[in-house]
């Protein structure tokens, strides 16, 4: 392959020592027990408080990794289910209820949820691409056609996105399982693999693709399952409906400019190090020929793509997504594209399920254990006396940044909106539409906010190109930048298109 321009070097890394690793312990821990051995606030019972404990350590644990996730998310729900913080005091004074039976089947709850299988589907797709080599011939000829200049790629993913996103109404369909398998192939084509030489260009197209499909998820009500379930909670509140078309103008402003600025922003913040080279694209064009036409399993996988994206966009209605992505893997191994060795060699997939499973059960827990409702309640209830517009601008910003605590969106929607519609309809005068709608549009860019925020995010975290802390970094960086904008420019234009 020829040597391509870079702006910066690449830098070695050295494992840390041991000391360095003893704070990535002390942190997590340190705070769950000084969460724990603080008095519970008023209105909150003490097992809902040592819950919140438990889920902090996790997410602090999660944050300064002193071991895998998988393996942080298993120690955390595990202790949460032996310790019996799962359950509620009610729970456990009923004499029919059965701690130990419940514990496992709590703990393993995860496991059963639908996207968690959706985001293992997603790896084992992308494994065909690679296998079958039809993902590199993909990326060859993006290459060709845009290699020239990485941001130019960059918006190629973005344009990808944004063209599938209206007609997907699963964002780790789309993003994980058809635009991930694609572009995971173009950084080994400069020489950019997960670690030391992430930073040539992978990284930058991973994030940019991660970001990309956050904004698209919101760009649309059809882009993102959750998106139908919440505007039916806000008619259920509030009386207000609204249509496709409604939604598409109200976001249409807000979504132009974030995927536009997604790319280039990118670029600048977390630049890659091959910025140009025009020597790519020939090579690329040399690699297509050399590869010749289309093999059989190739012609197989490209097939099974296209049905399984022709389901789901056309076909939500009459099979769910997760099984429509089980139904591709059945026929890759009947098709023999993959064998079931091949699936079970995959660590990186094995790696997502768990740690996204147990994060799905942890954050379920803390909603039922009543602590997101009294966060809620507290939160209006510092409201008070605020004009309607603060509120509803301090009610959406708490609604974004309360994802935090959720791994997943349709988690997050079930348990928080019906409390935030209710506080904010409770204020004269707050413009119930327009308060609806920012509500809503912010389930898709809250996605960007953590690697378990939604489907799409451990799978990108888990490709191995966006180390821990530049990922957590950049997604504080743009979950900011993408609820500003969403309020300083989505707030007034739906204040004028309202009128």
């Amino acid at each position: 392959m020829p040597p391509p321009e870079t702006a910066t070097e690449g830098t070695k890394t050295t494992p840390p020592s041991p000391s360095a690793q003893t704070w990535r312990w002390v942190v997590p821990v340190l705070a769950g027990v000084v969460i724990a051995l603080t008095p519970a606030p008023a209105g909150l019972t003490a097992q809902a408080w040592h819950y919140f404990a438990a889920f902090a350590a996790v997410i602090l644990a999660l944050i300064t990794e002193p071991m895998a996730a998988a393996a942080v998310g298993l120690i955390g729900v595990t202790f949460t289910a032996v310790s019996g913080l799962a359950f509620t005091p009610a729970q456990l004074a009923d004499p029919a209820f059965k701690p130990p039976a419940e514990a496992v089947k709590w703990a393993l709850a995860g496991f059963a949820n639908s996207t968690v299988w959706l985001i293992f589907a997603a790896f084992v797709f992308s494994m065909g691409y690679e296998k079958t080599g039809f993902g590199r011939r993909i990326a060859l000829v993006l290459v060709r056609w845009l290699g020239r200049r990485t941001l130019g790629l960059g918006y190629a993913i973005a344009l990808s996105d944004l063209v599938l996103a209206p007609f997907t109404p699963s964002n780790t369909a789309r993003s994980g399982g058809t635009v991930y398998p694609v572009i995971r192939n173009i950084p080994p084509l400069y020489g950019s693999l997960p670690g030391e030489t992430s930073r040539r260009i992978g990284a930058y197209l991973m994030w940019t693709a991660f970001a990309t499909t956050c904004v698209t998820s919101s760009m649309f009500v059809t882009a993102l399952a959750p998106n139908l379930f919440a505007l039916e909670l806000v008619k259920k509140a509030t009386g207000v409906e609204v249509t496709w078309v409604q939604w598409f103008v109200g976001f249409l402003p807000v979504g132009v400019f974030l995927v536009l600025l997604v790319p280039w922003l990118a670029y600048k913040i977390y630049p890659p190090e091959i910025r140009t080279s025009e020597e790519v694209p020939r090579w690329a064009a040399q690699e297509i020929e050399k590869m010749g036409p289309l093999s059989r399993k190739e012609i197989t996988m490209a097939a099974l793509v296209l049905g399984a994206l022709g389901f789901w966009i056309f076909g939500a209605n009459v099979i769910d997504a997760t099984m429509v992505a089980v139904a591709g893997i059945a026929g890759m191994l009947l098709c023999q594209v993959v064998t079931w060795d091949d699936i079970v060699a995959n660590k990186p997939a094995w790696n997502v399920l768990a740690w996204f499973a147990t994060m799905v059960t942890m954050a379920d827990g803390l909603s039922k254990a009543g602590f997101v409702v009294w966060v809620g309640k507290g939160a209006a209830g510092l409201l008070t006396g605020y004009s309607p517009i603060v509120v509803m601008t301090m009610l959406v910003a708490f609604f974004f940044l309360i994802h935090y605590m959720f791994a997943g969106l349709t988690a997050h929607t079930t348990a928080v909106l019906p409390a935030v519609v209710a506080a904010g309809a409770a204020v004269p005068g707050i413009p119930l539409r327009d308060f609806g709608l920012l509500l809503v549009f912010t389930l898709g860019i809250m996605g960007v906010l953590t690697p378990y925020a939604c489907g799409p995010a451990p799978v990108f975290f888990g490709s191995g190109y966006i180390p821990r802390k530049d990922f957590w970094r950049l997604a504080f960086i743009f979950g900011m930048i993408f609820i500003v904008t969403l309020l300083v420019i989505g707030m007034p234009w739906l204040r004028v298109i309202g009128r």
